[in-house]
C-alpha cells in the first residue's frame, strides 16, 4: 500500500475506508474514496503537457472527517440542495428532515450520503461502482433506498458519474456530486478569471435563505447571463439582489432543452487552458463559486480553502422541488428506477 492509499486506510462506522485510483489510456487519473463516495483528486494535462490536479480535496481521510465543510467531492443524497424547513408531503403524509442549514435541510440532512462508508466494487482500472442502502426514515426520508454510483474515466477523457436508485416506498430523490474544481490546479488561487458558458436562459431566484421563490427568472440583461462565454468574476460583485442572496453565484440554472450528448456548460482555466465540458440528462445545474470557502480547512498541498478558489457544477433537479409543484418531479415510486449521469470531459482550449 503506497503512502497515498495508506492515508485513507481507516475504519469509520465499523467499515474500512479505502482510496482507489482510476486511469485511462490517455493519462487522466482520478482517485475515489468510499467514504462519502467522493472524488478526491483528478489529474489532467494542460496545454504544455504538464499535469494538474483540478479537484479540491484533502490529503487524508481525517481531513474529510473533520472538515468544516463536509461536501468536498462527495456524492450528495438523498436530496441534493435545499428543502424548505426540511418538510415535504407525500400522499398526505408529512415528513421532516432535520434542518442543518438555518431553517432548511441541505444535501440530505446532517448525515447525508457524504457521511457514510459505501460498499465498493472494483470494475476495472478505469471504473469503480459504489453502493449504499439508505434505510426507511434515515434522516427522515421514507422508503428503503438502494443506490449505486459508478465513477468511470472514459476513452474521450471524461469523468462520468452514473447514478441508479430504487425504493420500496414512494420517496423523493435528487442525486449529484459536489466536486469542487479549479482548472488552474488545486492550489492556484481564485477562479474568478475562469471563463464560463452555461446553456440556460432561466434560473431559479432564491430568497436570503437560498429557497426558490416566484417564477423562473430570465438571465438576459442580468449578471446571471452566461449564454456567451464570460469570466466568473466579471460581474460577481455587481449590486444585484440575487447575488446578495447567494453571496455570489449559488443558483440553479434551468437548462435549455438538450440532448444528453450535448454539453450544457463549458469552463476554461485561464492559466492552463484546460477546458471542462459538462454533460447531463438532468434539468438543472447548480453553479456555485465557493462563496462560503473561508480558509478554515487545510487542503491538499497544505493550502487553505480560501474564498472563491473553486467552483462547482452540480447537475440535478431543482432545489425544494418537493414543495414546488411546477418544478420537474423528484418523486420515486416502488417499481421505478431513478437513473441519471454527470460527465465532465476535459480537453485543451484551442
Amino acid at each position: 500500500m503506497d503512502k497515498e492509499q495508506s492515508s485513507f486506510a481507516k475504519s469509520v462506522q465499523g467499515k474500512d475506508v479505502r482510496l482507489y485510483t482510476l486511469s485511462n489510456e490517455n493519462g487522466i487519473r482520478a482517485t475515489i474514496t468510499n467514504y462519502g463516495a467522493r472524488l478526491v483528486s483528478l489529474f489532467v494535462p494542460d496545454f504544455k503537457g504538464d499535469t494538474f490536479d483540478v479537484s479540491i480535496g484533502f490529503d487524508d481521510i481525517d481531513g474529510y472527517l473533520h472538515s468544516t465543510q463536509p461536501y468536498y467531492g462527495a456524492t450528495i443524497g438523498r436530496f441534493a440542495n435545499r428543502i424548505a424547513e426540511g418538510k415535504f408531503t407525500i400522499d398526505g403524509v408529512e415528513y421532516q428532515v432535520l434542518p442543518n442549514n438555518g431553517n432548511n435541510a441541505l444535501h440530505g440532512g446532517e448525515n447525508g450520503f457524504q457521511s457514510v462508508v459505501w460498499d465498493l466494487e472494483f470494475v476495472n482500472c478505469a471504473a469503480v461502482k459504489l453502493s449504499y442502502h439508505s434505510k426507511d426514515l434515515e434522516e427522515g426520508f421514507p422508503g428503503n433506498l438502494k443506490v449505486t454510483v459508478t465513477f468511470e474515466l472514459t476513452s474521450d477523457d471524461a469523468l462520468r458519474i452514473s447514478y441508479n436508485a430504487s425504493t420500496d416506498k414512494t420517496t423523493v430523490v435528487n442525486l449529484t456530486n459536489h466536486a469542487y474544481f479549479n482548472l488552474n490546479g488545486e492550489s492556484a488561487g481564485p477562479v474568478l478569471n475562469h471563463v464560463v458558458q452555461i446553456n440556460a436562459d432561466k434560473y431559479t431566484p432564491i430568497n436570503p435563505s437560498s429557497i426558490p421563490f416566484g417564477p423562473l427568472a430570465e438571465v438576459k440583461g442580468t449578471p446571471f447571463d452566461f449564454t456567451q462565454p464570460l469570466t466568473i468574476g466579471g460581474r460577481i460583485e455587481e449590486k444585484h439582489e440575487q447575488l446578495e442572496n447567494g453571496k455570489g453565484y449559488d443558483h440553479n440554472y434551468v437548462l435549455d432543452s438538450h440532448d444528453p450528448q450535448e454539453a450544457v456548460a463549458t469552463i476554461i482555466g485561464d492559466q492552463t487552458q484546460i477546458k471542462m465540458e459538462v454533460f447531463t440528462d438532468q434539468p438543472g445545474l447548480q453553479f456555485y463559486t465557493g462563496n462560503f470557502m473561508n480558509s478554515t480547512n487545510i487542503m491538499k498541498g497544505r493550502h487553505n480553502d480560501d474564498f472563491r478558489t473553486a467552483f462547482c457544477m452540480e447537475t440535478q433537479h431543482f432545489p425544494d422541488s418537493p414543495n414546488q409543484p411546477s418544478y420537474p418531479t423528484t418523486l420515486l415510486k416502488p417499481g421505478e428506477i431513478f437513473q441519471s449521469f454527470t460527465s465532465y470531459r476535459f480537453s485543451i482550449n484551442k
